[in-house]
Formats: structure tokens, sequence, C-alpha cells
């Protein structure tokens, strides 16, 4: 299938910030025996990625607005669509040399009605370590370059490989997530926690892990992963089962099958 033209420009802003992103992980390790350490380093690489980024974008879609993990909220015209951006998703990994991290973009629409945004409606999450970009239009399907996605077609959780993110440093709610995971573990395979939301719901949307639960994210961290699972054939909502068009303070993925099991396991955990 030909990339759309969105996507394109999207992918363009990527990788070019994914260059940068690449010669500054280069340096991460030189900084780790260093008096100060890397945080200002990695600070300023996260910066500078998203700059880029907005420095693209803006060029190619002008009156379009932004939802940025670190610059915030950039308002554009009202009848125009948003770019949701998360410049570097898996920044403790990137601070500690470890090569799993992500550049995702999100495109939102704005309700008909003018009362806020409505659905997701293209979605690029890109790898530079890897060279992966992840891509998905609405109606359109969910895509891994040029090859289409699909959600794993596992039915049986004994078999299947489930992704989470851990509550840390007082961020998130660790009463309930040893909860989750208590009711989870012993009916899985698996259960991995990798460090990057946005390629944790790739990955669903590619088959490889089967399912994924987290709490206490942003629109940033999900809103390009969130359409990519939809579009690969899988199912995202919160922990009550609610489908929003971005899933962020309580993720549930997975596909068809898995999806109401983990949901019924989940919401029993949590009574």
């Amino acid at each position: 299938m030909a990339i759309p033209g969105l996507i394109r420009v999207m992918e363009k802003a990527a990788r070019k910030a994914g260059n940068r992103l690449r010669r500054d992980f280069g340096e991460v390790e030189h900084l780790q025996v260093s008096r100060k350490g890397p945080a200002d380093f990695v600070s300023k690489a996260d910066q500078a990625a998203e700059r880029i980024i907005w420095d693209e974008l803006r060029a190619a879609r002008p009156g379009w607005g932004f939802e940025f993990e670190e610059a915030g909220t950039v308002e554009g015209d009202a009848d125009k669509p948003r770019f949701i951006v998360d410049p570097l998703d898996g920044t403790s990994n990137f601070l500690h040399g470890i090569p799993h991290f992500a550049i995702s973009i999100a495109v939102q629409e704005p309700r008909l009605d003018g009362r806020g945004w409505g659905d997701v409606t293209a979605a690029l999450i890109y790898q530079p370590i890897t060279d992966q970009s992840f891509w998905a239009e609405k109606s359109r399907g969910a895509w891994l370059h040029d090859a289409r996605l699909r959600v794993s077609a596992r039915r049986h959780l004994d078999e299947s490989l489930i992704a989470t993110g851990i509550p840390f440093a007082g961020a998130g709610n660790p009463g309930e997530w040893m909860k989750i995971y208590g009711a989870f573990a012993p009916q899985v395979a698996g259960i991995r926690r990798f460090g990057a939301a946005s390629l944790d719901l790739a990955w669903v949307a590619a088959g490889r892990y089967d399912g994924f639960w987290e709490s206490g994210l942003k629109p940033w961290d999900t809103a390009a992963g969130c359409l990519l699972v939809r579009e690969a054939g899988g199912f995202v909502t919160d922990y009550r089962g609610i489908s929003q068009p971005i899933c962020d303070t309580q993720v549930l993925a997975g596909n068809d099958a898995l999806h109401s099991r983990l949901h019924k396991i989940l919401a029993a955990a949590l009574k």
C-alpha cells in the first residue's frame, strides 16, 4: 500500500528527529561516569527532538495545533486538527543507555460541535534504533512500513504474553497495579515491562504482545498506539471497558478474544 501523504509528513519529521536522537544516544554512555550525569543532556536531547518535529510539522501543516509533552499546548485554528507528540517515549531507557525508545505522533480531529477534540485519525510510532515505522490511518488499517499489521490470533491466556508499565517514584497506583498483576500473572504465559508505552501498544498491534495494561499515562503516550491497535483489529478501553478516542489514564488493550477475558479478570481484581 502506498503510504498516505499525511503519514509521510509525520514520518519525515520523526526520522529527522530520530537521526538526532540516535546521535545523542551514542553519547549517553560516555556521560554515565561524569559528575553531573546524563540527565541534563537527555533533557536537552528530548527538547531538541521536539523542536525538530514542531518545525517540520508546522511548516507542512500551517494552522494546526499541537499537544507536546515538553512544550505543552500550542493552539491552532479552531477548525483544524492537532498533532499530539511525544518526542522521546522511553526517556528512562534512553537515560540509562537502553536502546528501547520511540517517537510518537498522532493526529486528532476537532469535534464537529466545536466542543473539544474527537477521533484520532492518523498515527505514527517510529523506533529510531531499529528504524521501524508503525503507522495507521482511521479505516485504512495499521502497518509496519508497507506490511499490514494484525493483532495476534491467540485465544488462550496461558499462551499469551502481556505487557505493562509499573508505577515508580510516586507515579501511578502501586496497590492497584499489584492487584491486577496478581490476577493476571498466574493465568498468562508471561508479563513484560519494557518502559515505552507507545511501543508496547505498537507491538500489540503487530501481534508481538497479546495484551497491555497501564494507568496514569498521558495522551502523548497512547494517542498513536490506541489507533494502531484498533486498526490492527484489536480493542482498547479503560478499566471499565469503555472505549474512548484516547485511553490514557487507564489502558487495557488486546485482541478481540483476550481483551474481554482480561477485562473480566481486571474488573474482578479491582472490586
